[in-house]
């Protein structure tokens, strides 16, 4: 069979595109297993995190200094992501919702920023931390009275990656 150079080149894309074709299904099967494991030690390193260290710090009404509390929670996350290099975290602020969404914002990316920089001052490289602020926009708990719900509301969440 003699090919022509259109039929040569239909041939080569036709042979390239179920090349890639099966090293993408090759990938799939290949890479299936580690994300479960990965998200299987992700969930333990969590509740081990959240077991012996706390995920939460908490702040008075319209403050983000660290309360004594907050800096015992923040002592013992720092130690455990210290024991723990291969995981990063990711540290959510959050408001009651009383005062504009924006001031909130504001006071959310203060009180993450003041756990951040707890951490770092306690030993954790600063690349394996992160800030993200919800203000008001995530509440946390809306269960009992008020200000029960504006106290819970009132943190910053430590979230491990």
């Amino acid at each position: 069979m003699v090919m022509n150079g259109k039929s040569l080149l239909a041939l080569s894309a036709f042979a390239l595109l179920i090349g890639c074709e099966c090293s993408k299904d090759a990938t799939k099967t290949t890479n299936e297993a580690p994300i479960v494991q990965e998200d299987n030690q992700l969930a333990s390193d969590t509740a081990d995190f959240i077991k012996n260290a706390g995920d939460r710090s908490f702040f008075a009404f319209d403050k983000s200094s660290l309360s004594k509390e907050a800096e015992e929670t923040l002592t013992k996350q720092a130690e455990w992501l210290k024991a723990h290099p291969n995981r990063k975290v990711l540290i959510e602020g959050h408001c009651d919702e009383r005062g504009t969404r924006e001031y909130n914002l504001g006071l959310g990316e203060r009180r993450a920023d003041a756990a951040a920089k707890f951490l770092i001052e306690h030993g954790v490289d600063g690349s394996r931390v992160r800030t993200i602020s919800y203000g008001k926009d995530r509440p946390i708990d809306a269960q009992g009275d008020k200000e029960t719900i504006y106290q819970m509301n009132r943190v910053a969440i430590s979230v491990l990656e």
